[in-house]
């Protein structure tokens, strides 16, 4: 088992690589200059003409699609449809205003998040908000951005590797430039403008059209970017705000390599107190019988040798099983149990849900995920910095991160092999202040055991914004409301009456590993193309 010492030398090698990278992004330049002072008109507002939804007729929400401007330095010019979602307060009468609900991803819909999440909403937010979803530009409903097809996706993660042989790196090097040529190519017209600068301001022309002084916001992961962006640009405009799995916002749009390493660190972390966990309760975990460590890395050149195959007819390699490990780490302690169950179903070359390869919904939501963030950050241009630094952080990382840095252009941590050869211009990069000055208080939420957006984001956001106030869940997994009752109480009362948390706020009430025998069902697996708040236990 990994001591302390040794965990806290490896972190001290991190964010040394971490500060070292922070110098180098600065000393090479982030990117280009703000725009001019020249104020373009105001683009038109969108007129929503609300019906059923066709695709979810009776689930109580109606749909609308918004017409905004594709380019915003040219407002009154070409337009992109927006789908939108809504569903009514249920007590009109008390209304307070519009819920606004914004999925992680890049790449998740934010229809279907809305949809999928209103049951978990406690009553007094169902009754006194009409809430409302939409998919941002570039997902789904609103025009879904493809760079790589699905042969062309399926062919590169089903040779990808658990454990990378030699020429990993320029194979990596050589797909992120392929996927950046593709985007240029197909979908040139698109991926200049759907970063999250133009996002922010789709943001206010909805509120606009759905006749709101101000809104009331809660984002997720990745959500939280986009609601620290609107309230950046707009904050006047936020009643109340919640950014939950939050980003550091400096340093995802300015100084990439640094916030990648960071986040290796904290994936890599967090699998690794899982494992400490198995070897401490091996009957429990069922995995690795007392050496979990050593089992995993047998496991994924084991299935790297020998695939298990799906029956899809998909191989399910090491490189699979390092995918879905990856977004399942999220759930927490809860789900520790069952991991070990299906660690132990993958030695035994069974399926389970961490054998699973990405499927063509998967590639729908990479391919935005990848093309959002390359549209937001500029990492240096040299080529031999990309190399060194991938390596680096790929080897900093030794139970993730080779497979994910080194493997196919897919989530957050490898996206430097196509960014870094982004070959489309960014003029919907958001490149202000991220103090929103004059807003409302704004309550950030930050997990100390995050795998995906680490602690010290929460804290950074919260520093950054002028209003900002932090709440801290002591736990694993990623984001925090309604796997806290701590945590969902103080939320829902902010929103609904924009009490803040004491300063200082700290909730420790994580549900701890459930044994396997007290659910006739395994909790729901992480799947990527479907975000949802979770329904409170």
């Amino acid at each position: 088992m990994q001591t302390r010492s040794a965990d806290d030398a490896r972190k001290r090698v991190v964010w040394g690589i971490a500060l070292v990278l922070i110098a180098v992004t600065a000393l090479l330049g982030a990117g280009p200059g703000t725009a001019g002072a020249t104020t373009p008109p105001a683009p038109p507002v969108p007129v929503l003409t609300w019906g059923p939804c066709a695709d979810a007729p009776g689930a109580g929400f109606e749909c609308a699609t918004a017409r905004v401007p594709l380019d915003y330095r040219r407002p009154t010019g070409s337009t992109i449809p927006i789908a939108v979602t809504r569903r009514l307060a249920a007590d009109p009468a008390h209304r307070t205003g519009v819920l606004v609900l914004h999925p992680g991803g890049p790449g998740n819909s934010g229809v279907n998040f809305a949809r999928n999440s209103y049951a978990a909403l406690p009553a007094a937010l169902r009754d006194g908000f009409d809430v409302v979803g939409y998919d941002m530009r570039g997902v789904g409903r609103s025009g879904q951005a493809e760079c790589w097809n699905d042969a062309e996706y399926s062919a590169a993660v089903d040779a990808a590797r658990g454990v990378p042989g030699p020429g990993a790196l320029q194979t990596a090097l050589r797909q992120g430039r392929e996927f950046a040529a593709a985007c240029r190519e197909r979908a040139g017209g698109l991926v200049p403008f759907i970063g999250t600068g133009s996002n922010a301001k789709d943001l206010d022309l909805l509120r606009q059209a759905l006749g709101e002084e101000t809104l009331t916001f809660y984002g997720r992961s990745f959500g939280s970017y986009v609601g620290t962006v609107y309230a950046a640009q707009f904050p006047r405009r936020v009643r109340a705000m919640v950014l939950d799995g939050a980003y550091d916002p400096r340093r995802y749009a300015d100084v990439p390599y640094a916030y990648d390493a960071a986040q290796f660190a904290a994936l890599d972390t967090a699998v690794g107190r899982f494992l400490d966990w198995c070897a401490q309760n091996a009957t429990a975990c069922g995995f690795g019988g007392g050496e979990p460590r050593q089992a995993f890395e047998q496991l994924k050149r084991d299935l790297d040798a020998d695939p298990v195959i799906t029956a899809s007819g998909r191989p399910a390699t090491g490189y699979t099983l390092a995918y879905r490990l990856m977004f399942n780490i999220n759930s927490g302690k809860e789900i520790w149990p069952y991991l070990g169950e299906a660690l132990a179903l993958a030695q035994a070359h069974k399926t389970s849900f961490l054998l699973s390869p990405p499927s063509p919904g998967s590639f729908d939501f990479l391919n935005v995920n990848l093309a959002v963030e390359c549209a937001d950050r500029v990492y240096p241009g040299s080529r031999l910095l990309l190399g060194a630094l991938v390596g680096a952080e790929s080897a900093s990382a030794p139970l993730l991160g080779p497979p994910i840095g080194l493997g196919p252009p897919t989530y957050d941590h490898n996206h430097a092999p196509a960014c870094a050869q982004w070959q489309a211009e960014r003029p919907s990069r958001y490149e202000g202040s991220y103090r929103a000055a004059g807003s409302a208080p704004i309550l950030v939420l930050g997990t100390t055991g995050d795998p995906d957006t680490p602690y010290r984001d929460a804290v950074a956001l919260a520093g950054t914004l002028d209003a900002g106030r932090l709440l801290t869940f002591d736990a694993e997994g990623h984001t925090a409301y309604n796997r806290s009752e701590c945590v969902s109480a103080l939320v829902n009362s902010y929103l609904a009456t924009l009490a803040l948390p004491a300063r200082g706020a700290v909730c420790a009430d994580e549900a701890p590993p459930e044994a396997l025998g007290r659910r006739t069902t395994a909790p729901a697996a992480v799947d990527e193309t479907n975000d949802v708040i979770p329904t409170p236990r």
